[in-house]
């Protein structure tokens, strides 16, 4: 029997089994019922940022960054994320977030846009960037973790149902998932799965190793480069909620055309691909994260930012599994903080 069994092999389970084998922990089951990284983590966009509206959500990147960076080329890329604001309500909601991240230590500044060479900024008020966010592979990012973690003693299965297995604790990190194997053990998570989607075009013709994640603050559409692709994603006016993973075309062409708008080099650049996968969203998108039954703790509801916290939440929960205490608070992700009514207070979801 296990001590632990960590329920999925996306980057938050396989950051969790990581952290735990390098804590010492000689007893660990990563189980993912496909394959590794098969699930929302090899879908993600890729983004690695530290600009959150909350504090609770900066402390995790920024403990997370540190991580990445250790990781270096080809697996994170530092080409920062650049902001763009072209409303004068969001130029002003741009300078607050800089304000209160430059408290928490996260060294945003204020840039003019055409440091970008062929982004269109006529219309652009204001830009922040932080260089030191960027860019990775998540699939090839989470097998590296995968590996690492098995070199350490960690048992990787793939095609297990992580309940069938007998365990002292386990731990839900399935993403939307988990509240179905949560169902299965009585125990019920506020966490709904969102669909979202993404399209590759290209290629593009002298487009820059180094271009940075660019967002627009009003709208949420950013785009990153993939090779001499472009990577294109955007929020929603209409929530898809439920577990049916299907791409929009009529979204596939406005993105296509507001990428010609913003960055004229890539417009007319053909659809590579397009795919669809899920968010687990909870009703404030903060992550629930903490023990939610007899032996069951929860690190999931990560509403977007799973991969670029794993690192910080594999951390802080190996600690917290073995007795340590984390260096990340947890405090604000425990289940509990629902009975009063959660709000939605994180507003910078991608």
């Amino acid at each position: 029997m296990a001590r632990i069994v960590v329920a999925g092999a996306g980057a938050i389970g396989a950051s969790i089994a990581l952290h735990l084998a390098l804590s010492g922990e000689a007893d660990v089951v990563l189980a993912e019922r496909g394959e590794v990284a098969s699930g929302a983590t090899g879908k993600a966009m890729g983004g690695v940022r530290q600009q959150f509206s909350t504090e609770a959500e900066v402390r995790l990147a920024r403990a997370s960054v540190r991580f990445f960076q250790g990781l270096g080329p080809p697996l994170f890329e530092q080409v920062g994320y650049l902001f763009l604001a072209t409303t004068e309500p969001g130029r002003r909601e741009l300078e607050e977030r800089r304000r209160a991240q430059r408290a928490l230590g996260v060294p945003v500044e204020s840039v003019d846009p055409s440091v970008v060479p062929g982004l269109e900024t006529g219309d652009v008020l204001a830009a922040v960037i932080c260089r030191e966010d960027g860019v990775a592979n998540p699939g090839e990012v989470t097998h590296e973790l995968v590996r690492r973690a098995a070199e350490l003693g960690v048992r990787v299965l793939d095609g297990t149902d992580a309940l069938e297995l007998p365990r002292d604790t386990l731990v839900l990190a399935c993403g939307a998932w988990s509240p179905a194997l949560a169902h299965r053990l009585g125990v019920e998570l506020p966490i709904r799965p969102l669909c979202r989607q993404l399209v590759d075009v290209g290629p593009v013709r002298g487009l820059p190793h180094d271009l940075p994640m660019t967002v627009e603050a009003e709208t949420g559409f950013h785009f990153r480069a993939v090779g001499d692709e472009l990577r294109l994603a955007m929020g929603e006016a209409e929530a898809r909620w439920g577990d049916r993973e299907w791409v929009d075309e009529q979204l596939v062409e406005d993105w296509r055309g507001r990428l010609a708008h913003r960055y004229p080099p890539a417009a007319g650049a053909p659809v590579v691909r397009a795919w669809a996968g899920l968010y687990d969203m909870t009703p404030d998108a903060h992550p629930i994260i903490g023990w939610v039954g007899d032996g069951l703790y929860a690190a999931c509801g990560f509403s977007g930012h799973g991969f670029m916290q794993a690192p910080a939440v594999g951390a802080a929960v190996a600690a917290e599994l073995t007795g340590e205490r984390p260096e990340v608070d947890l405090t604000p992700y425990r289940l509990e903080r629902f009975a009063a009514g959660a709000s939605f207070p994180e507003q910078a979801v991608l």
